[in-house]
C-alpha cells in the first residue's frame, strides 16, 4: 500500500493524485499560469511579514550578519522561490499500462515521480491489486524502480509500459503474503483498534452515506424535504442529562466482515528443506477456504500452487491439478468459489472509500474506546510479534537500521533552493515518523520483559536496554545522580525537558551541529528514553568521550573551540549567553550552553550534543534559592514556592513572549528619550540627569492605573501572533521565530507592531512592579506613531546601530541606546540583545569573580521573567478566554493554549485562582471547569503511574478496573475482583519468573479504597499543583465543580493510555462498581516526540493567511494552494497542518462561491482530524460544524444535520453542554430546523442558544441580539406574534444601545418590529372576528414567513443568517 512504503520519494503521492486528492498534474499548468508578476509582487512583502526573508531560516549561520536590513534581499529570495516553484510544479502526461489479463487503461504521472509510485499505483488498482511482483517495461527495456520518470530515455505522452510478471524470491513471496493480508483486512477496523501500523478510525461516511459531492448531485433538490426525519436522539436535546457511550463510535455498516477465507496462515513445513528449495521451493501456506477445503500451498519461485501436504504428511509434490498461478488471488479464486465473489465484492468497496480513509497517518493515534473485536488467526500478525519485525525492516532486508545515521544524513542533505529543501524536509520527516515508530514498539517490548537488558545483574531499575539499534533507559534515578534536584521526580522530569531542548536545537538546524533521535514513552507507569546511539559511544568511558561541558553538574567543566563555534550560531535564536564557569581547578572555562550540555564527537565525526534538559533558564517561581527575594508581583501570589524537583524551566515561548515584550519597551523608551533630547535642545545637561529610573514610569501611559477593567485590545501571545495555523501549532509557530536570527535583526516594522499582552487590571500594579517586567499597555501599530512621534526614529536609529558599528551616530544619540538597553536589561549596550545564562542558580555551577556584576543582572533578567509570567502571561490568557478569542474545549486544548503564552502545567492552580478571583468569574465558568478536571486527572494520573509500577502482567485488567472504580464509581466500598487461588499460584510462580519492571508487589494496588484515592487526589493537588481542591469523593467533586463523569473517564484515559470498552457505564450505582476487568481492553503508550515541521510550507501558509486577512482572497488562496502543495511534498498526504490547511481553503471557497469545492476540500479536513487528531478532539467538532455549513450551502440539508447532531453528541462528551462554543452549535441546529419547518424542535435549540450567549457574552451582547432575532423569526413562523415581538423587542434594544440607530442591523430590527406588530394586530382582527361571528366569518390569510424556502429561490434570508452566525463563531476561531 501507498501508506506503508518508505521510498516513495519528494513529489505528491500517485495513488491520491489519481483521486484528485492533493494537487494532481492536471492542475500543474494552470498553478505555473498562476506564477505571473502580479503574485510575485504580492509575495514580496511575505517577506518582511514572516519576519526574516525565507532563506534566514535555513542558513541562518551564514546569512545573519548578511542580513542586518532584511528588505532588499527579501524581494530577490521571494523572486528566487517563485522560480523555484514553478520548477517542482512540473506539467504532467499520461501513459498507457497493459497488465496482465485487463484491457490497457490511461495513467497520469508527473515527471518527478519515481517508476516505483507506478509500482505503488498498480498494487492498490481494483483490477491489479493482487500483483506485487513484477516489472515495468518500456519496448522490451526494464525500468529501475528508482528512476525518476523524466530521466527515462523514450517516455512520453501516451508511450505503452507493460506490467512483466517476474520470478519470486523469499523476500517477494513474503511481501506477496502480506499485501493479499492487507488487501483482506482493508475493510478491518481491528488495526486501528489495537493502535497498530498508524492506522485510526473515522465516522463521517457513516453520517455522509459515503462520499459527498456524488449524494449532493444525485439528489433531487425539492423532494428532500419530504424525506427528512429531523428529530435527534433523545441524549442530544438540549437539557438531557444523558451522557451514552455507544454513540461515539457508530456502527459502520461496511465493517461487518466479507470473508474471503477462514485460515491464511504460514505452514508448519516451512522452511522448505534442501531437496526442496533446489525445486524453487520458497515456503508453504496453510488455507482454509469459506466452503470449509483445508489446502496446503506451495510459494515458488515460479508462483503459486497446490500441493499433495497435510497436516500431518509432507508431500511437496504438485496436486493435480495445481493452478499454478503467479498470484496468490488467482489461485485462491479457482479454488473457492466464495473467495472469487467475496474478495472481488471486498475491493470494490475498498476503492469506494475515501482515500483519507485508508492512508496511514504519519504517527500513530489510539482510542480509548473500542468494541469487543473477534481475534481472528493472522499469520503476518503472529510472524511480527515474533520477529519483531526486525527480518522484515520496512525496505531494508536481512539489517537492522541505522537511525542515528538515517536521522544525522537527512540533516546533511543540501538545502540551497527550494526542491532540495522539501526533498531534505521530507527526508527528515520520514525518518522521524519511522524512528518513533520504532522506538515506541521497543519501549512496550522493554516493559513486557522482551528485551534482555544489556547490564541485566543490576536491579531492575538501573536497566538499560538496545534494541533495534536504538538505547533504552528507565526514568528512574539511578547511581544518585540526580539526588541533588529532586530524586526520582527530576529522573521522571528531565526526559521531557531534554526532548525540549532537542526540539529547540533541531529547529534552529545549525550546520554541523547534531542532536539524537529522541523519544520519550510512557506506558504501564514507566517512563521510558529512547535514543538513537552515537557511534563508538558504547566503547568508550563517558569520562573519555565528554569534551564539552560536564558530567557531574559543574564540578568539572571542559569546553572546546568547535563546540563554542556551533553553540554561538544558536545562542541567538534560543537567547542563550556565552558565559563563562570555574572548573574544579578554579580556571575560567568558556560555555555557550549549560553545564549539563555534553558535546560528545562520534566515531563519524560529527558533533553531538546531549542531555539539553537545562537549554531554557531556571522558572525562579519554583526554585526557592537562599537570599534571594523574588519580585513584588512573585511574591504577592505566593511564589517562590517549593516544587517536588529544581529542574523547573520556563518554556521557549514565554522566552519568546518576554523578549518580544522587552524589545517594545525599549524601542518606546529610546522614543521618549529622544523626545526629550529634542525639547530640551538648551539644556542638554538634563538629560545626563535623567536616571533611568526616571524615564520607566514616564514611559507609561496612564491606563496602566486602570482598576477592576478588562482592557478592550486584544493581546495576542507574540510567539503566536503571526500564525494561527491549528490551536495546537505553539510548536509551528516557535519553528518559524527561531529561524528569525534574532529579535534585533528582524525588521523593526515587523516587531513594533506586534500586540503585547495588555495589563489585565485585576490588580493595581505597583510601581516596583512596572519596573520588573510587569505588564505595560504596549502600543501597536501606528498608534504607536501617533502618541510618541520619536518611536519611528528611534527605530531608525536601532538599525542604523545594528547595522554599523555605530561609529557615524552622535554620542548623544548613543546614549539614548545605552540608557534603554540598561534600562530592559540587554547584554549589549549599543543594541537589543536580550539573552538568559541557564546555568544560574545551578547547584554545583561557579562563575569567576570578574563575572559577579553580569551574574547580578542575569538574576534581575530571571525574577523579571518570573514575574512576566504571573504577572502578564497568566492575565492574557484569562483575558483572551474572557473575549473568546481562545476556546479551549477539553484539557489538552487548554494546555496547549497555556503553552502558547509559555505558561507551564505546574501554574495550572494558580491560573485556577486567579479565574476564581475574577469579577467575571460566570463569564469563565467553562474555563473552571475544564481546568479542574484537568487538574483531577493529571493528580490520578500521578497516582497512577506509581500505582501501576507495582502490579504485575497477570492482573493488570484487575489493577486498572479497581483504580477506575475508586477513582469513578460511587460504589463506596469497591473491592478489587482476586480470585483467592489465582493469588496463590501467582506468590509461588513468581520466584521462578524472570523479573520484569513490573514484577512488584502484587497485591497493595488491591487495598486501595476510593475515600483514599481521592484524599490522595486532594493532597497531590495542594502539594503540585498549591490548589485546594474541596472534594473527598468523586461525586462531591461532580456537584460541586459541574463535571461529568465521562469526561473526566475519557480524561485519565488519554492522558494514562487505557482503552475500555465500548459500553453503558453506571457511574452512579451505589450497589455494584461501574467497571469490571473485562471492561479494559488495552494499555497504550503515551509518546512525545519531536514533529519536524515544513518550513517553506510554513512561509506560504502564513503569508497566505496575511493577505486573506488583508482582504486579497484571490492571493490568499493561490498562497494557501501553494502551501497545501508543499505541505504534501514533505508530509506526504495526511498530517494535522495539512487539515488546516484545507480547512482555509474551504472557507475561501465558500466565500468566493465555489460550494462543492468548499464542501470537498472540508471533507478531506474532517477526514484528517478524524484520523490523525482522534474521532473527537475538539478540533474535529469543529471541522464537523464547517462541514456541516457547507452542506447546507449546497442544500444538503439532511446531512447538515446529522454532521450537527454529530457534533453537538461528541462535544456533551467532551466538555458538557454549558460551553460558549455550544451556543453557536445550537443556533445553526436551530436555522437547519427551522428550514425544514420543524418549529418546536428549532426552537429548543435557538433558546439554549439564547441562554448560553446571554450567560457567556453577556446580556447586551449583538450576539445575544442575533439569538432574540433568530428566535423571533421562529415565533413568527409559529404565528405567536406576542412571543416573537417580546424577542425581537430585546434585541432592537440591544442593538441601538451598541451600534446606533442609524446602523443598518438596527433598521432591520425596527422594520421587523414593524413587520411582526402589523401581523400580531391581523391576527387580533382575524380572532376577533371569529368570535364575533362564530365559524362562518371570512378569514384574512396570515403572511406568515415560511422560511422553509430555503432551497428554493427565496432562500436568501435563511442562508444569510446561518452564514452570519457562522462568520460570527467559526471564522473569528480560525483566521
Amino acid at each position: 500500500m501507498v501508506s506503508k512504503t518508505d521510498d516513495i520519494p519528494a513529489s505528491v503521492p500517485v495513488d491520491l493524485a489519481r483521486e484528485g486528492e492533493t494537487a494532481n498534474s492536471k492542475d500543474s499548468s494552470k498553478e505555473t499560469a498562476l506564477k505571473d508578476p502580479c503574485a510575485c509582487g504580492h509575495r514580496g512583502d511575505t517577506a518582511v511579514m514572516n519576519g526574516v526573508i525565507q532563506d534566514a531560516g535555513h542558513d541562518q549561520a551564514e546569512e545573519a550578519d548578511s542580513k542586518q536590513d532584511g528588505s532588499a534581499d527579501a524581494d530577490l529570495a521571494e523572486d528566487a522561490n517563485e522560480q523555484e516553484v514553478i520548477v517542482i510544479q512540473d506539467t504532467g502526461f499520461t501513459v498507457k499500462i497493459q497488465a496482465p489479463g485487463t484491457e490497457p487503461f490511461d495513467l497520469q504521472v508527473s515527471p518527478q515521480e519515481m517508476v516505483q509510485e507506478i509500482h505503488q499505483v498498480l498494487m492498490d488498482r481494483e483490477d491489479t491489486c493482487h500483483r506485487t511482483c513484477f516489472s515495468l517495461q518500456l519496448d522490451g527495456n526494464v525500468l529501475d524502480n528508482f528512476a525518476e520518470l523524466k530521466s527515462i530515455e523514450g517516455l512520453q505522452e501516451s508511450s505503452l509500459l507493460k506490467v512483466v510478471e517476474e520470478p519470486y524470491t523469499v523476500r517477494e513471496a513474503r511481501i506477496h503474503v502480506r499485501h493479499i493480508r492487507d488487501l483482506l483486512k482493508s475493510l478491518d477496523p481491528s488495526d486501528a483498534y489495537n493502535g497498530v501500523d498508524c492506522n485510526s478510525l473515522s465516522f463521517l461516511s457513516v453520517f455522509t452515506d459515503g462520499d459527498l459531492g456524488d449524494t449532493g448531485r444525485r439528489k433531487k433538490k425539492g423532494s428532500e424535504l419530504e424525506q427528512i426525519d429531523c428529530t435527534p436522539p433523545e441524549h442530544i436535546l438540549p437539557g438531557s442529562k444523558e451522557r451514552p457511550l455507544v454513540p461515539l463510535q457508530p456502527q459502520n455498516k461496511d465493517w461487518k466482515p466479507m470473508q474471503c477465507l477462514k485460515v491464511l496462515t504460514m505452514s508448519g513445513w516451512n522452511p522448505p528443506p534442501g531437496n526442496r528449495k533446489m525445486h524453487g521451493d520458497l515456503m508453504y501456506l496453510y488455507i482454509v477456504t469459506v466452503e470449509d477445503r483445508h489446502v496446503s500451498i506451495t510459494a515458488s519461485t515460479r508462483g503459486f500452487y497446490l500441493n499433495q501436504s497435510t497436516t500431518y504428511i509432507f508431500s511437496p509434490k504438485p496436486a493435480n491439478p495445481s493452478f499454478l498461478s503467479h498470484s496468490l488471488v488467482e489461485l485462491l479464486s479457482q479454488i473457492s468459489p466464495t473467495f472469487k465473489k467475496n474478495f472481488t465484492a471486498l475491493q470494490k468497496k475498498r476503492v469506494q472509500r475515501h482515500p483519507f480513509e485508508r492512508i496511514a497517518t504519519p504517527f500513530q493515534v489510539y482510542s480509548w474506546t473500542a468494541p469487543q473485536i473477534d481475534h481472528a488467526m493472522d499469520c503476518v500478525r503472529a510472524e511480527d510479534a515474533y520477529t519483531s519485525r526486525l527480518g522484515y525492516e520496512e525496505h531494508i532486508p536481512g539489517q537492522t537500521r541505522d537511525w542515528n545515521e538515517e536521522l544525522q544524513t537527512t540533516r546533511e542533505l543540501s538545502r540551497k533552493n527550494l526542491p532540495e529543501r522539501l526533498l531534505r524536509e521530507r527526508a527528515i520527516f520520514k525518518v522521524h515518523s519511522d524512528f518513533a515508530a520504532a522506538a515506541t514498539r521497543g519501549a512496550m517490548a522493554v516493559i513486557d520483559g522482551n528485551v534482555m537488558a544489556i547490564n541485566p545483574g543490576e536491579e531492575t531499575r538501573m536497566q538499560m536496554f538496545i534494541w533495534n539499534n536504538i538505547f533504552f533507559s528507565l526514568g528512574f534515578d539511578v547511581r544518585d545522580h540526580y539526588r541533588e534536584l529532586g530524586g526520582d521526580a527530576a529522573a521522571h522530569t528531565a526526559p521531557t525537558n531534554d526532548l525540549n531542548g532537542v526540539r529547540a536545537y533541531s529547529a534552529v538546524d545549525v550546520e554541523g551541529l547534531y542532536t539524537l533521535g529522541t523519544v520519550v514513552v510512557d506506558y504501564r507507569g514507566y517512563r521510558v528514553t529512547a535514543q538513537s546511539i552515537i557511534p563508538g559511544i558504547l566503547e568508550r568511558e563517558q569520562e573519555q568521550s565528554v569534551i564539552y561541558g560536564s558530567i557531574d553538574f559543574g564540578k568539572t567543566v571542559v569546553s572546546h573551540p568547535k563546540y563554542l563555534e556551533f553553540l554561538e550560531k544558536t545562542s541567538r535564536p534560543l537567547k542563550v549567553q556565552r558565559h563563562a564557569v570555574l572548573n574544579e581547578k578554579d580556571a575560567s572555562v568558556e560555555l555557550c550552553s549549560s553545564v549539563e550540555c555534553k558535546g560528545i564527537i562520534g566515531n563519524d565525526g560529527r558533533h553531538y550534543i546531549l542531555d539539553l534538559l537545562r537549554t531554557f533558564p531556571p522558572d525562579l517561581n519554583f526554585l526557592p534559592v537562599e537570599g534571594e527575594e523574588l519580585t513584588a508581583e512573585s511574591l504577592k501570589l505566593g511564589f517562590p514556592r517549593l516544587h517536588r524537583h529544581r529542574l523547573a524551566c520556563l518554556r521557549q515561548e514565554l522566552i519568546e513572549a518576554f523578549v518580544e515584550h522587552r524589545y517594545l519597551l525599549f524601542m518606546k523608551m529610546a522614543a521618549l528619550q529622544l523626545m526629550q533630547q529634542k525639547a530640551n535642545k538648551d539644556k542638554t545637561a538634563a538629560l545626563h540627569d535623567t536616571s533611568t529610573a526616571d524615564v520607566e514610569p514616564e514611559s507609561k501611559p496612564q491606563a496602566l492605573e486602570a482598576s477592576e477593567k478588562v482592557p478592550d485590545d486584544k493581546p495576542t501571545s507574540p510567539t503566536s501572533s503571526e500564525s494561527t495555523l491549528t490551536r495546537d501549532d505553539s510548536e509551528a509557530t516557535t519553528v518559524s521565530e527561531n529561524s528569525a536570527p534574532d529579535n534585533q535583526e528582524a525588521p523593526a516594522d515587523q516587531k513594533a507592531p506586534v500586540p503585547t499582552a495588555n495589563t489585565n487590571g485585576t490588580h493595581e500594579p505597583s510601581a516596583p512592579e512596572r519596573q520588573n517586567g510587569g505588564c505595560d499597555s504596549l502600543l501597536e501599530g501606528k498608534e504607536a506613531d501617533e502618541i510618541i512621534p520619536g518611536l519611528a526614529q528611534a527605530k531608525e536609529l536601532a538599525e542604523s546601530l545594528a547595522a554599523e558599528d555605530g561609529s557615524g551616530i552622535d554620542p548623544k544619540s548613543r546614549e539614548v541606546v545605552l540608557n534603554a538597553c540598561k534600562a530592559v536589561g540587554s547584554i549589549s549596550n549599543t543594541s537589543f540583545d536580550i539573552r538568559f545564562n541557564p546555568d544560574i542558580f545551578s547547584p554545583g555551577v561557579r562563575f569567576p569573580d570578574d563575572s559577579a556584576e553580569d551574574i547580578q543582572k542575569q538574576k534581575q533578567l530571571l525574577k523579571e521573567a518570573a514575574a512576566f509570567l504571573v504577572s502578564c502571561q497568566i492575565p492574557s490568557f484569562v483575558k483572551d478566554c474572557l473575549d473568546h478569542s481562545s476556546l479551549p474545549m477539553d484539557g489538552a486544548t487548554m494546555i496547549e493554549a497555556l503553552h502558547q503564552r509559555g505558561i507551564n502545567v505546574r501554574y495550572l492552580g494558580t491560573v485556577l485562582q486567579f479565574v476564581d478571583n475574577m469579577p467575571a468569574k460566570a463569564q469563565l465558568e467553562h474555563i473552571y471547569r475544564i481546568g479542574i478536571s484537568e487538574l483531577i486527572t493529571r493528580c490520578a494520573k500521578h497516582i497512577f503511574k506509581t500505582y501501576l509500577q507495582g502490579v504485575e502482567l497477570s492482573a493488570l485488567s484487575a489493577a486498572v478496573s479497581h483504580f477506575l472504580n475508586c477513582l469513578l464509581s460511587s460504589f463506596p466500598d469497591a473491592v478489587a475482583h482476586l480470585p483467592a487461588d489465582e493469588l496463590v499460584s501467582r506468590r509461588k510462580s513468581r520466584k521462578r519468573r524472570n523479573r520484569v519492571p513490573g514484577g512488584g508487589d502484587n497485591t497493595t494496588w488491591a487495598s486501595l479504597t476510593p475515600s483514599e484515592l481521592w484524599k490522595n487526589i486532594t493532597s497531590e493537588a495542594q502539594s503540585y499543583y498549591h490548589f485546594n481542591l474541596q472534594c473527598e469523593s468523586v461525586d462531591q467533586a461532580v456537584e460541586k465543580y459541574n463535571l461529568q463523569k465521562i469526561t473526566l473517564l475519557r480524561e485519565i484515559s488519554v492522558k494514562t493510555g487505557i482503552q475500555i470498552l465500548i459500553k453503558e457505564y453506571n457511574f452512579d450505582s451505589r450497589h455494584k462498581p461501574a467497571f469490571t476487568e473485562e471492561d479494559i481492553l488495552n494499555i497504550f503508550p503515551v509518546v512525545k516526540h519531536v514533529n519536524p515541521k515544513a518550513s517553506d510550507a510554513f512561509h506560504f501558509f502564513q503569508s497566505g493567511q496575511a493577505k486573506v486577512q488583508q482582504g486579497f482572497l484571490k492571493e490568499g488562496c493561490e498562497l494557501i494552494n501553494e502551501a497545501l502543495n508543499l505541505f504534501n511534498n514533505v508530509y506526504g498526504a495526511m498530517h494535522v497542518e495539512i487539515c488546516a490547511c484545507l480547512r482555509l481553503l474551504a472557507r475561501l471557497n465558500y466565500i468566493m462561491g465555489d460550494h462543492p469545492e468548499a464542501l470537498s476540500n472540508q471533507q478531506k479536513a474532517v477526514l484528517m482530524s478524524e484520523r490523525a487528531l482522534g474521532i473527537e478532539h475538539p478540533n474535529t467538532i469543529q471541522e464537523y460544524m464547517h462541514l456541516a455549513l457547507y452542506c447546507f450551502a449546497n442544500g444538503q440539508l439532511s446531512t447538515a444535520l446529522k454532521l450537527l447532531y454529530r457534533a453537538r453528541y461528541l462535544m456533551l462528551v467532551v466538555c458538557g453542554e454549558d460551553h460558549p462554543e455550544m451556543a453557536l452549535l445550537d443556533s445553526n441546529i436551530g436555522l437547519v430546523l427551522h428550514g425544514v419547518m420543524e418549529y418546536d424542535l428549532s426552537l429548543r435549540f435557538l433558546e439554549n442558544a439564547l441562554a448560553i450567549n446571554s450567560k457567556y457574552h453577556g446580556t447586551r451582547s449583538l450576539k445575544v441580539a442575533l439569538s432574540h432575532h433568530l428566535v423571533a423569526r421562529v415565533y413568527e413562523s409559529k404565528a405567536e406574534f406576542r412571543s416573537a415581538l417580546q424577542h425581537e423587542k430585546e434585541g432592537y434594544t440591544i442593538y441601538k444601545n451598541q451600534v446606533g440607530e442609524g446602523h443598518e442591523k438596527t433598521k432591520e430590527s425596527s422594520e421587523y418590529l414593524k413587520y411582526l406588530t402589523q401581523q400580531a394586530v391581523a391576527l387580533q382582527r382575524t380572532m376577533n372576528e371569529i368570535y364575533k361571528n362564530g365559524s362562518n366569518a371570512s378569514i384574512m390569510p396570515l403572511k406568515v414567513s415560511h422560511t422553509s424556502a430555503v432551497l428554493g429561490l427565496n432562500g436568501e434570508t435563511l442562508l444569510h443568517d446561518l452564514f452570519r452566525i457562522f462568520v460570527d463563531g467559526l471564522f473569528s476561531l480560525s483566521l
